[in-house]
């Protein structure tokens, strides 16, 4: 009953925030006479919603499916990079400025790259996806291991332990917490990088929907659209949330100051 009432005491401000907000844009609307195709209305935008909920489940779930597929493999990336760079230091101080100038080059601007490379299929918005997703994943891990417990790595060396063995049994569940940090992050970047992928070429998707929707100047649609962009960010972040709990069990307490 406790926990209840705390998630209500947390959750009610932005609610009623929320609401006034899409009240006050109700009335604005309303007594302004703004047109439709330049700013709908939330009742607008709720009946286009409703009336077109059948239509919008195929570019949904083909959205769905490429967010999880490059947000798999770009995390899976991002933890084989981290760990690499992690157990060779040599390699770490050859690669990780490199990465960091990497992420300077807008993502939209390499899509049409991909695309002349590998042509309009799935392959290349995989890869820009990756590329979106690994980056938070790989930094976030490569810190966790880098502040693994000095002393408890100092103990298990004097107690013989190999390297290998240090890092399943200290670095590694230590390096959770700050894993899963990535990982929500990298959950919501990967939805971006799909919506940016099927604008530049895709045949389905919510992304492929906007784009179709902006040249007919259907604005309530294009709202619908975000709508469903932000219902699954905050999906894919629930979701890695709810592993983090599962998993913090696991994870070393960290000690004050270390």
């Amino acid at each position: 009953m406790t926990s209840v009432r705390a998630v209500w005491k947390s959750v009610w401000p932005p609610l009623v925030a929320v609401l006034l907000f899409l009240l006050a844009w109700e009335v604005a609307v309303d007594v302004f006479h703004v047109e439709k195709w330049i700013l709908p209305s939330p009742s607008d935008i709720g009946h286009e919603a409703a009336t077109g909920a059948s239509g919008l489940w195929e570019h949904t779930r083909a959205t769905l499916a490429l967010t999880l597929k490059g947000f798999a493999v770009g995390s899976i990336i991002g933890l084989l990079v981290a760990v690499l760079l992690h157990r060779i230091p040599f390699v770490k101080s050859a690669l990780y400025p490199l990465l960091i100038l990497s992420q300077n080059v807008p993502t939209i601007a390499l899509g049409p790259l991909l695309m002349i490379w590998f042509g309009f299929g799935v392959l290349p918005k995989l890869i820009l996806i990756t590329l979106v997703c690994f980056f938070p994943v790989a930094v976030a891990a490569m810190d966790g291991l880098a502040r693994t417990d000095h002393v408890m790595r100092n103990y298990m060396e004097m107690a013989g332990a190999t390297k290998g063995q240090i890092f399943r049994k200290l670095e590694f569940p230590y390096a959770i917490p700050s894993m899963l940090s990535g990982l929500k992050i990298s959950a919501t970047y990967s939805v971006m990088g799909a919506i940016i992928s099927e604008w530049l070429g895709a045949e389905k998707g919510i992304g492929y929907y906007m784009k179709m929707q902006k040249s007919t100047f259907r604005t309530d649609r294009v709202f619908v659209a975000i709508l469903i962009i932000v219902v699954i960010s905050l999906a894919m972040f629930v979701a890695v949330a709810i592993v983090e709990r599962l998993l913090s069990r696991y994870s070393p307490p960290r000690r004050k100051g270390g």
